[in-house]
This record gives structure tokens, sequence and C-alpha cells, in this order.
């Protein structure tokens, strides 16, 4: 039976470095994207397929401000989480198809629509974290403030100081379509789902309803990742490898950590919310929960990853990094 992969896609797979995420950009990247999904379908992998949608549901409030000066009817946060699913849903499933064809690989490839359970309550949402939208310098980032309202944060990076919008991103407490998801991998397909987090909603009696915010991407992909029994949760970013003192000269990487060091490295801060803390808290969560291993690397080296030759390895039980490296992370395990 084939080892069943959670792979979460960072922004990276769906936006050109430096471009203006253009329709025509974001395929593109996702083209170059599903040529490595495919290839993991090929090599034997059972994937689940999770996505961000921070640039898109940023950019959709900026065109729902414009449009309400223009008479247009505002759509609320939920929405427009539903709409990104929908958006970069269309864009994986079928550039991957395209792949699996050009292999001759007839494998269903879908896209669900993911609700996803937080609580009315949670102390997220009356203290927005998450970014979401384009990066902007400290006086375009005062100006909306004063103009629109935004709640702004400065994010981690080269180049001077860059901020972003940020709202709230409440914990995930459950995956509203988990059997229906995890019946179609038993199924044989690939399935893309929890889209940008999936679309927040609260129980209001026997009934569920939509509230305004955006659920962590990696966050939502572990909760997912428990309940279609992932062997292993790969989470592909922009990054090489998680890193120590990330930005200072001694900045050095982690091949290897295990859920004791994760937890103490997330205590000292070395890993900031809003980047890397999420992941590294996603992968934590995921190996207590019995997850096998989890993989934070690179969206290129998502294979060599997969094989115990790149990205950083974060383990419940320890196995040699050698051994990784011998008999790639899957070939570890039981």
């Amino acid at each position: 039976m084939a080892k069943r992969v959670l792979v979460a896609l960072g922004g990276n797979a769906l936006k050109r470095p430096g471009g203006k995420g253009t329709y025509e950009e974001q395929l593109e990247a996702v083209q170059k994207t599903a040529k490595q999904l495919a290839e993991m379908v090929a090599r034997g992998y059972d994937l689940v397929i999770t996505h961000g949608n921070g640039l898109q549901v940023g950019y959709l409030l900026i065109q729902q401000e414009e449009g309400v000066r223009r008479g247009a009817p505002p759509q609320p946060l939920d929405v427009l989480n539903a709409m990104t699913q929908g958006q970069i849903g269309y864009m994986l499933q079928q550039c991957l198809q395209n792949e699996l064809r050009s292999r001759g690989i007839k494998r269903p490839v879908l896209t669900v629509v993911t609700q996803v359970l937080v609580r009315p309550d949670d102390p997220a949402f009356s203290k927005p974290t998450k970014p979401v939208g384009p990066c902007y310098t400290e006086e375009e980032a005062k100006r909306l403030v004063e103009e629109r309202g935004y709640v702004v944060m400065e994010v981690p990076g080269s180049g001077g100081k860059r901020f972003r919008r940020v709202v709230p991103s409440p914990d995930p407490v459950a995956i509203v379509e988990a059997e229906a998801i995890k019946r179609m991998l038993d199924m044989g397909m690939v399935v893309i789902a929890c889209g940008g987090g999936g679309v927040p909603v609260v129980e209001q009696g026997r009934k569920l309803a939509g509230v305004e915010a955006v659920i962590d991407k990696d966050l939502a992909s572990e909760k997912l990742a428990e309940v279609v029994g992932a062997d292993v949760l790969l989470i592909l970013t922009d990054v090489k490898k998680v890193k120590l003192n990330y930005g200072k000269p001694n900045e050095r990487d982690i091949d290897a950590m295990s859920v004791e060091e994760a937890k103490r490295y997330m205590a000292e801060g070395h890993f900031p919310p809003g980047s890397m803390g999420p992941k590294v808290e996603a992968c934590i969560r995921f190996l207590e929960q019995g997850g096998k291993l989890a993989i934070i690397a690179h969206l290129e080296e998502a294979l060599e990853a997969l094989e115990g030759r790149a990205g950083t390895v974060i383990y419940a039980r320890p196995p040699t990094l050698e051994k990784v490296k011998r008999a790639g992370v899957l070939g570890i395990m039981p």
C-alpha cells in the first residue's frame, strides 16, 4: 500500500518570485508545482494536497473595498476564503490532471471546498496575526491604517521594513468534510482540500455559520493529516531548511530535530509567528497525534526531501540522519 503524504503548499507554489500575482504568473507557478506533485504520484505516493491563500484573499479584499466604493455589495471574509479555494483548486486540479495524463497515469484529481470548525471564543478574534495580501512600505502601511482601518504587522525579510495587513486566525478544531475526503483518498483519488486553511465556521446549535477570519494553512493541514491517516506531513515553502537565529550573523540550518528540540527552540523564539512558527507547531502537533515524520522543505526540493536529501526532518522517535539519507524518510517507517 502506498504511503500517504499530506503536501502543504506555501505561497511560493502559487506566485512567481518578484511577480505581481497576475493570473498568468500564478498559472505558471502552479504548472511548475504540478510537475513535482505528478512525479510524487508516479513514484507511488498517495497524496492529499493543501495550499495557502494569503496573497489571493488579500487581493480579493482590496477588490472588495474598491468595488464597494462603486456600489457593489461587499462579501464577508469567509466567502472570500471559499472563492480562493475554488480559484486555486481549479488551477492546481487542472495542471495536475494535465501532468498525470502526460505521464499516462489515470488518477482522478478532485478539489473539495472545505469548512473548518473553529471556536467562537478563540482569542485570535481579538488579536489579528495572519498576514494577507501584498507587502507595504512603512509609509504605505501607516496610510492604510489611517484611511482604511487596516491592522498591520511588520513581517520578516530583507531589504528594509516590510508590513502586511493581518486578520484573525483562530485555531482549527475539526475538518467538517473529513470523512468525505478520507473516503475519496481510500478510493485512489488525489484530493485538494483545506485550501487557504479552509473556510472558518462555528457551530450555532445544530447549524454551521461562517466567520470573518483566515485559518493558518499549516495548522489546518496538520488537522487534516490526522483525520486522513497521513504517514508524513510535508510542508513546502520558500526556504531550504528551518533555521536557528534566522536573519542573524549566527544563523544556522537544522537538518533534523526531535519534537522536544522543536518545542525548546519555539520557546526560545527562533520561529516567529506568521512565518515559520505555525509550520513547526503543525509538525509538533502531527507527531504528537501519532504521525510518523514531518518535513519542512523548499518547494523545488520536495522529492529530495522525501528521500532524506533535503529539508528539515522532525521526528517523535529519533532515527539517525544517516539512516534517513540512506533509506529515505518513508523507508525508515514501519
